[in-house]
């Protein structure tokens, strides 16, 4: 359809074909936009991918009435990208691709992730926050990190000093 101030065509279509677009006599590529990130990254890379990324993310997001702060969305993405090709965040992807044991086992197919694991001889760390969490033990990070030690001989000592200067 034309748009009303300008001679110009605007295009919406589904399905996609952005190499075959881009190709077109008089297609102006700066505005041509696509929304699946797959073929973003093939055509423009893994930077223009993970812009893609996170504007879908907030249109979905707008879409449910939610607000979320850019910052989670951001870190997300990077996740996602960080390998230099997007990842997926299910099973198959960030999620299944965690050395823990136990963290891989929290997100899905419990059971199979253990049976792996026993049959493969992995070992758990417990490093992270699902590992600790799933055994019932204090997470290693933030004021679960602190070890306190107090030496009751050291501060006999130390009581008894004062004690006899007073």
């Amino acid at each position: 359809t034309p748009t009303d101030d300008k001679k110009e065509w605007v295009i919406k279509t589904e399905g996609t074909n952005m190499h075959g677009v881009v190709q077109i006599e008089g297609v102006d590529i700066t505005r041509t936009v696509s929304n699946h990130i797959h073929e973003i990254e093939k055509l423009y890379g893994i930077e223009a991918a993970r812009n893609m990324i996170i504007k879908e993310a907030q249109k979905v997001l707008e879409q449910q009435g939610l607000d979320v702060d850019q910052r989670h969305l951001l870190i997300l993405s990077d996740l996602m990208c960080v390998e230099g090709s997007i990842q997926s965040i299910g099973r198959h992807g960030i999620s299944g691709s965690k050395t823990s044991v136990f963290a891989r086992a929290a997100f899905e197919v419990t059971v199979n992730q253990l049976l792996d694991a026993g049959l493969y001889g992995e070992e758990e760390c417990l490093l992270g926050i699902p590992e600790n969490v799933i055994i019932g033990q204090v997470v290693p990070m933030g004021t679960g990190r602190v070890k306190v030690q107090f030496d009751l001989d050291a501060n006999l000592k130390i009581l008894n000093q004062l004690r006899k200067q007073q």
